[in-house]
């Protein structure tokens, strides 16, 4: 497939559009140019590794591998990551929640979760795994709301993580900047799980110790910015306008 010599600067979400995941594939493999040799296999190993465990999961419209290389590319791109660790994270940030036994194989029996952590940690190191962890939903509770678990959860875990925050709000970017690019009940039931994490971000990204630069800061609390519009535009509508 022939690309245009503008894929790399092209928005992430006109890529999926127009050039679907063969497009985004593309786009990695320009981005991931920016790293030495050793940085590239360890980025290519994990791509391979998550397009893998993901090979039969969808995000409403589209492979679920779209959204790992959007979250990937978000980082190299929008935010000027170049920790390898990092990046290798983001692309397996929900390999263990999603497919810890696929990950773990046989020694997943007893705790399938921690299991698959220590098959990431042997084959991309142990902090990879513990960004990987940082990102993990733990099981929820039940008769307690779920979206406010998710809340306390992201709050909790990413405050003794700063990189962590940096793979999580280029997800929460890709969901909740990204809500209008998806279709029926999911519009609502995203903008209701996601409206309450843009103040946690605000917070989290502004610390000192976040690890970006302020312009790449300045960005993302845009991005914040035009989350919360488009949550308001949806939830807050009188309810004849629906």
């Amino acid at each position: 497939m022939e690309f245009p010599p503008y894929l790399a600067t092209m928005p992430m979400h006109a890529i999926t559009e127009i050039h679907g995941e063969p497009g985004l594939l593309a786009r990695f493999r320009l981005e991931i140019q920016a790293f030495d040799e050793p940085g590239r296999e360890r980025l290519t190993a994990a791509l391979d590794l998550a397009a893998d465990l993901h090979r039969d999961d969808r995000r409403v419209r589209e492979p679920y591998l779209n959204h790992l290389l959007r979250v990937a590319i978000r980082m190299m791109h929008h935010y000027q990551v170049r920790d390898v660790d990092v990046i290798v994270a983001g692309l397996l940030h929900d390999a263990v929640e999603d497919h810890p036994v696929e990950l773990a194989g046989d020694a997943a029996a007893a705790d399938p979760t921690a299991a698959a952590l220590a098959t990431v940690a042997a084959r991309f190191g142990p902090r990879v795994a513990r960004l990987v962890a940082a990102v993990t939903n733990p099981p929820y509770e039940p008769g307690r709301d779920r979206n406010t678990q998710y809340r306390e959860h992201v709050a909790a875990s990413l405050d003794r993580e700063p990189w962590a925050r940096v793979i999580k709000v280029s997800d929460f970017t890709d969901n909740g900047v990204g809500v209008i690019h998806t279709v029926g009940p999911k519009v609502v039931t995203s903008a209701t799980k996601y409206r309450p994490l843009v103040p946690v971000f605000r917070e989290l990204i502004g610390r000192p110790d976040t690890p970006l630069s302020d312009p790449v800061k300045r960005h993302i609390f845009a991005q914040l910015d035009l989350a919360e519009e488009r949550f308001s535009a949806i939830l807050d509508q009188p309810a004849h306008q629906h």
